[in-house]
């Protein structure tokens, strides 16, 4: 059973929310791996937080990128598809960002 059906407008305020915040959480993993690489470097000591947000950063672009052409498609079908592509991807992708600060938190404080 589908969630939407496809009488239903699309709601524009979520495609809107996601789109930009998505972009900035890519910049936020991006920012993360640069730091895990020098803190790597430094300590000659590898984590797997750093795959994680690589990771993670693809998950919010997948969210960026059907948000974005969620919002510039016509057919009403594929807005919604595209619309749930989005939602799913950005809370999965939070998630695993949430879970990559743990592996980090665990990794750094287990090296003091």
């Amino acid at each position: 059973m589908p969630i939407f059906r496809s009488s239903e407008r699309l709601d524009e305020r979520l495609c809107r929310l996601i789109c930009p915040i998505a972009a900035a959480m890519v910049g936020v993993c991006l920012t993360g791996i640069g730091i895990l690489q020098v803190v790597v470097s430094v300590d000659q000591r590898a984590t797997f937080a750093d795959d994680m947000l690589s990771a993670d950063a693809l998950l919010f672009l997948i969210a960026l990128l059907s948000s974005y052409f969620a919002l510039r498609l016509k057919s009403a079908k594929r807005l919604h598809r595209l619309e749930q592509i989005a939602d799913a991807s950005f809370i999965v992708a939070m998630i695993l960002m949430t879970a990559a600060c743990f592996v980090i938190t665990y990794a750094l404080s287990a090296q003091l």
